[in-house]
Formats: C-alpha cells, sequence, structure tokens
C-alpha cells in the first residue's frame, strides 16, 4: 500500500545498477533476467528503445533506462543484462525488456528504511520514483516502471511487440504464444 508518495508495506524490491547508482522494482513486477543477446534493431524508433528481441517466439521491445533517465547509452559488458518486466498503463499490460549495467540482488525493505521521494520543484518530473531506500549507507532509487513511460511512449512500445496483434479468432498471448 502506498499513502501519499510514502511506501507503508514491506516490500520485496529487484535491485540493479545503471551508471554507478543502484535502482529497485517491485519483484512482483519482475518475470526473469536475461543475458544481454543479440537485439534486433527497430528503424524510426526513439533513442531508448534499442530494438527487439524473441521470447519464446514471441517480440519484446527491449529499452535502454540509461538513456530513458538522460545517462550514456547502455554498454555490453560481462554483467550487462535484460530484465524482463510487467509494464501496466491505462489497464493494459505488456512484456518489457529493460537493459541494465548489472543485477544485484532481491532485497526486502521495511517502510521506516524507506524516505518519501524529492521534490525538486515544477520542472522536473519524480513522478516515476516511488520512494528512496537506504542500504549499507548507500541510496536505493525506487521506481515505478510503469510511470517510466508516457502512454505515447507505450503506444511506440506496444506497436513494436506482438501484445496487440488481433488473430481471425482473438487477440495473440504474448506470454504464450498462443491465440486466445
Amino acid at each position: 500500500m502506498k499513502i501519499a508518495g510514502i511506501i507503508t508495506d514491506t516490500n520485496q524490491y529487484f535491485t540493479f545498477k545503471l551508471d554507478q547508482e543502484i535502482y529497485a522494482l517491485d519483484i512482483t513486477q519482475v518475470r526473469e533476467v536475461l543475458d544481454f543477446s543479440e537485439i534486433t534493431k527497430v528503424p524510426r524508433m526513439p533513442e531508448f528503445m534499442r530494438g527487439v528481441i524473441n521470447l519464446r517466439g514471441g517480440v519484446v521491445p527491449v529499452v535502454d533506462l540509461r538513456l530513458k533517465f538522460g545517462m550514456t547509452k547502455t554498454v555490453k559488458t560481462v554483467d550487462t543484462c535484460v530484465i524482463i518486466i510487467d509494464l501496466t498503463i491505462e489497464d493494459e499490460t505488456t512484456l518489457l525488456g529493460v537493459l541494465a549495467d548489472s543485477v544485484q540482488e532481491v532485497m526486502t525493505m521495511e517502510p521506516d528504511q524507506i524516505s518519501a521521494p524529492p521534490k525538486i520543484g515544477t520542472r522536473l518530473d519524480t513522478e516515476f520514483i516511488k520512494g528512496m531506500g537506504e542500504k549499507n549507507e548507500k541510496f536505493v532509487i525506487i521506481i515505478d516502471i510503469d510511470k517510466v513511460f508516457s502512454l505515447d511512449d507505450m503506444t511506440v512500445l506496444k506497436s513494436k511487440g506482438d501484445v496487440s496483434k488481433t488473430k481471425e479468432n482473438g487477440k495473440q498471448d504474448i506470454h504464450s504464444g498462443t491465440s486466445i
């Protein structure tokens, strides 16, 4: 539960690094972690969208959170990975691959370990930050991945994946690759 920007329940978070900072996602949104492999580039996409991957027969868009957050492009290293997450915007859920410099750990944080997100004025959008956790005297930025992407971003991402592809007899379920 979240009241007025403050997390009030104990939660488990999946942590990962971008640049030198540690970020966290609610563990319930993380499906799996893949090694960074070949990404097929899609023409005329926003810079933060690196392309698509094949995940068990389904097309999954892959984004570079470093670029989305105004950092430099992710460079492939031995630790670079793709985190497959469930992204929900306006009651629609899709699979999304997110590049990370490295995966850290799954950690449990109590509400008293989490501070409210910083208020940086009206010019900077920090709505996607759920809170600031602390571990070993270092901040962990807890993000609401659903708020990182705008509705326009979601439209672009969905158009590149198979999530809204309609067949004669219904929609294709990207999770199983079967028609429903």
